[in-house]
């Protein structure tokens, strides 16, 4: 009778969701139940980052940065990677390119290539221009970067965004508007989005 009990006190606790379902949300992981519907009427700009409080969103341009610049935004963030743009003035796209594949590049150039200084101009294009003679050598990163990153227009509805992440198993979607880049969704924002519609505190949402 205690076993069967207990049993029942289990059951209850876990409520709907299975032990595995229970075990992802306790440990913090960002985890999107497939059988969880989405029926609000949100926009994905709506959702997005950054928000009008936010700092601006770390990116970086495809040939106007430097090793040097590379590595401080990396340090200064805990991003697992970057939108790559045109310029700041143009916010035009490019690709995405991961943190660790950025990082591993750097260290690979520095310890094989000779020449690369932390002044050396990185170039995320197809060709890196003609340099004077004294300048250090470029860093070439265009085989890392993704040139198709998932994106959605600032017009999708959530719903929509929402499915798209379950189907893909999606860690994050770049927002953009006529190829202007406007801003990120990841996993986590969508359930803290989620939280929120529910009528719940969405800072209340721990991630590991």
């Amino acid at each position: 009778m205690a076993a069967v009990m207990t049993s029942k006190w289990v059951g209850d606790a876990f409520g709907r969701e299975g032990i595995y379902e229970s075990h992802i949300r306790l440990n913090g992981y960002p985890f999107l139940d497939a059988k969880e519907e989405f029926t609000h009427t949100t926009l994905a700009r709506e959702v997005m980052r950054p928000r009008r409080s936010d700092p601006p969103l770390a990116v970086m341009t495809q040939d106007d940065m430097t090793v040097e610049e590379l590595q401080a935004t990396i340090n200064e963030t805990s991003y697992n990677g970057f939108p790559v743009i045109v310029s700041k003035e143009s916010q035009r796209l490019v690709g995405f390119a991961l943190r660790r594949d950025i990082t591993i590049a750097i260290e690979n150039a520095r310890r094989k290539q000779e020449g690369i200084l932390p002044n050396s101009r990185v170039y995320f294009t197809q060709h890196a221009p003609t340099l004077p003679a004294d300048s250090p050598r470029p860093l070439k990163l265009r085989s890392i970067l993704d040139m198709s990153p998932f994106t959605v227009t600032d017009h999708t509805p959530m719903e929509i965004v929402v499915d798209i992440f379950r189907k893909l198993g999606l860690r994050q979607c770049l927002v953009t508007h006529n190829g202007r880049l406007l801003g990120i969704i990841t996993k986590k924002d969508i359930l803290r989005h989620m939280a929120q519609m529910a009528n719940q505190d969405p800072e209340s949402i721990m991630f590991n």
